[in-house]
């Protein structure tokens, strides 16, 4: 279990370092979602499922710390694999985003609508990646905190998601309509 622990860490190593080195890599922004919303809306929500799956000693004697897996190596390893294909499919899909990439809802200067990639079957694969690594994440924890924190994250980027939908279809009319009639926001064929 440790090794999936390091695997673990590593996977969220390298989503931080693409993203901290993509951040600098980005067109400017035509239209953002106010800051205050931002924080409230997707940051708060981020750090509270963060720090739910913090040290286990946080939350000793708690409901939610009651093992709803068991601690072996392989649920470790299946963890550690999620997590690795949500860095994987968040790295792939920030490249093919290019300048395009944002953190918050914005829309770009000449923004340019991707359908290239996994975009061509989910419109959101960034945010299916980021579910990925923290549902790998609540495997390897196994306690009923990480459920409340992969809740508290769909929730956020399900909110950041419309939002984002909204914007899209504003600018890009008649092709965003049909290409979300094509596509699915999160899970291929699903969701």
């Amino acid at each position: 279990m440790e090794q999936a622990k390091i695997a673990l860490h590593l996977a969220w190593a390298v989503f931080l370092i693409v993203w901290t080195i993509g951040a600098f890599q980005t067109k400017k922004a035509s239209q953002q979602e106010p800051l205050l919303k931002r924080l409230l809306w997707y940051w708060l929500p981020l750090i509270v499922a963060g720090l739910l799956l913090g040290p286990t000693e946080w939350f000793m004697g708690m409901w939610i710390r009651e093992n709803f897996v068991e601690h072996t190596d392989l649920v470790g390893i299946i963890g550690a694999s999620i997590a690795w294909l949500g860095t994987l499919l968040a790295c792939w899909s920030r490249y093919l985003l290019g300048k395009n990439w944002s953190v918050s809802v914005q829309l770009k200067k000449d923004h340019e609508l991707i359908k290239k990639g996994p975009y061509k079957i989910i419109r959101h694969p960034i945010y299916t990646a980021i579910l990925l690594l923290f549902l790998g994440n609540v495997i390897i924890v196994g306690d009923y905190r990480g459920i409340l924190a992969i809740i508290i994250v769909f929730l956020s980027l399900w909110r950041k998601l419309k939002l984002e939908e909204q914007w899209l279809t504003l600018h890009f009319g008649e092709t965003y309509r049909n290409y979300k009639e094509k596509t699915k926001a999160l899970l291929p064929w699903v969701l």
